[in-house]
């Protein structure tokens, strides 16, 4: 029986609920002065001084020696009310983690008043998982919001790890929202906690047993965030997203690993491999974080916030760094570039959407839409010591259609100070080759595959794909198991989206009926189709069934619609 805590997903009831946050939001019942509704576009944030606060960088999450009460296929007691965990007998997990999402206090710049934030385990990014494919863990994930909450954004949560390969109870499917008083539409029960099983096995399981599946489909930098329905992009724009790092015998995290297979590349968590979250905020008069809760169109701010620090500086040793580059939106686009002496550098680009490439790329500039990822190694030996080097962006974006495509003198984003001389020599390296590619099908293989064509585009009050709006309960597609498929995206109207695909990498086989540039012939998870647009995937469907979703990632587009579930099916 349906529960009255449950909201249907229908156009009405979407504007409904954003009627009543900002109906909340406007009767002044702020904790700590929080910003609930936007101030005016044309309002500038209050001047902030650059580069006064180091970048905050986490050491990795630590495990819990066990969960109490003890996590069960079957949700029972304070749990909400999840489907069963599928294959718990041969992912039985070991490791287990609590994460606690809870209001905290929270400082973006000296200049700016302390101020309230969402985060896992109340700090904004939230803790860096650190995970070994092989290794199922158990996150068991309180919701500890407040109910009674002012301003913009819901205290219900669902947590997607973007993009394991996973069981889709443990995805974090928009409606699999929970609270200790209400439940999403495709839930059957609130509770304190959901407990999700990250298999952490390689895509074609299956077919590739003996070494958790293919070792060719390892991605390493992942990320999580909340997807509630409706109030994605004011929950994560609250500070509701983190790292999780996955390694394996090829990316090892081990820059001394003596196995011939491994890649060496600049290792330690924390310390030369170093996790970026890129957020762009906005501020009212008073400093308060704002959010623009009548904007269907995509939300800017004019602050830079990386590592939920506003410009912040980064000592570094002259030796060589892997940086993790995530667009944690909600929706402006990057192109960063890397200056010293007022002069463009060079970088070495080594993953793109978390997936290594089967070589490096030699690169002064990397772009990236929200939810795109970029692995890249700077080696400061380069430079001398007490120089200043800046991570710049300098693309144009004015409005939510996406980037202008001009290219400006930019802002400095992030300052990296080349403060000494490694104490031992430099041992990370970056390799000719990195990880070899899966075959692409072949072209008899193409003629036979079933194919879907999803357009994308606005209408009918808010953002379509294939022209209809997002219903929950709605299954667009239903792939069989074991299948793979070629799916067409198209970009209708003037507008860019980044569109995720959830569960599987695809491969783009091409774009604009052209091979896609190079740093696109790996395994993505995030498709940009600009205006006008066409992108040819190859995806695949295994080891799983179950609901997982597509949606735009600019996640004002999502919140209005622009998703849509498909279910794997046998």
């Amino acid at each position: 029986m349906m529960s009255k805590n449950n909201l249907a997903c229908t156009s009405n009831s979407r504007r409904n609920l954003l009627k009543g946050s900002i109906t909340a939001a406007s009767a002044g019942l702020v904790s700590a002065q929080l910003a609930s509704v936007s101030a005016s576009a044309a309002e500038s944030s209050p001047k902030t001084r650059p580069f006064v606060e180091r970048l905050p960088v986490y050491a990795p999450k630590t495990t819990v020696p066990e969960l109490s009460p003890p996590a069960q296929a079957v949700a029972m007691g304070e749990e909400c009310g999840r489907q069963d965990h599928q294959r718990w007998a041969e992912f039985y997990a070991s490791k287990f983690y609590e994460l606690h999402v809870r209001e905290n206090m929270h400082s973006f710049h000296p200049d700016l008043p302390i101020q309230p934030i969402w985060g896992y385990d109340g700090i904004f990014p939230g803790p860096t998982f650190v995970a070994k494919y092989g290794e199922p863990v158990i996150v068991r994930i309180y919701n500890e919001l407040p109910q009674n909450h002012v301003g913009y954004g819901s205290p219900e949560i669902s947590t997607h790890l973007h993009n394991l390969h996973n069981a889709s109870e443990s995805d974090g499917f928009t409606g699999d929202y929970y609270s200790a008083l209400k439940f999403g539409p495709t839930m059957s029960a609130p509770g304190k906690y959901k407990d999700h099983l990250y298999a952490n096995c390689l895509a074609g399981y299956d077919e590739y047993h003996e070494t958790h599946g293919d070792p060719r489909e390892a991605l390493g930098t992942l990320w999580y965030h909340d997807h509630r329905l409706d109030f994605t992009a004011p929950n994560v724009h609250r500070g509701l997203s983190g790292f999780y790092l996955l390694f394996d015998d090829i990316d090892s995290g081990n820059e001394y690993d003596t196995n011939p297979k491994a890649l060496r590349l600049p290792s330690g968590v924390g310390k030369y491999d170093i996790p970026l979250v890129f957020h762009d905020k906005q501020f009212n008069a008073k400093g308060i974080m704002a959010f623009d809760s009548f904007n269907s169109d995509g939300i800017l701010g004019d602050k830079f916030c990386i590592n939920g620090k506003i410009q912040p500086y980064f000592e570094v040793e002259r030796r060589k760094y892997r940086f993790r580059l995530l667009d944690g939106g909600p929706s402006r686009f990057y192109e960063f570039y890397l200056s010293y002496d007022g002069k463009d550098q060079s970088f070495t680009y080594i993953a793109n959407d978390g997936n290594l490439l089967e070589a490096p790329l030699v690169m002064k500039k990397v772009r990236l839409s929200p939810a795109e990822r970029a692995d890249i190694v700077i080696d400061f030996a380069a430079f001398p010591i007490g120089a200043q080097v800046f991570l710049v962006n300098k693309l144009e974006q004015t409005s939510g259609r996406g980037p202008t495509g001009q290219i400006l003198s930019g802002t400095q984003l992030l300052r990296f100070d080349v403060k000494a001389n490694p104490p031992v020599d430099d041992a990370s390296r970056v390799p000719d080759k990195l990880r070899e590619q899966p075959p692409l099908p072949t072209a008899d293989e193409l003629k036979s595959m079933p194919k879907r064509v999803w357009e994308f585009d606005r209408g009918n009050g808010g953002w379509t794909v294939n022209g209809k709006l997002f219903n929950v309960k709605q299954v667009a597609a239903k792939p069989r198991l074991g299948t793979q498929e070629l799916w067409i995206l198209r970009g209708k109207g003037n507008w860019s989206h980044p569109i995720h695909i959830h569960f599987e990498e695809g491969r783009i086989l091409s774009r604009n009926g052209k091979a896609p540039p190079i740093h696109e012939r790996g395994r993505k998870d995030v498709y940009v189709i600009g205006p006008g647009e066409e992108l040819r995937l190859v995806m695949k469907f295994r080891d799983y069934t179950g609901k997982y979703m597509m949606h735009c990632h600019n996640l004002t587009h999502e919140d209005h619609a622009m998703m849509v579930r498909w279910d794997i099916v046998t």
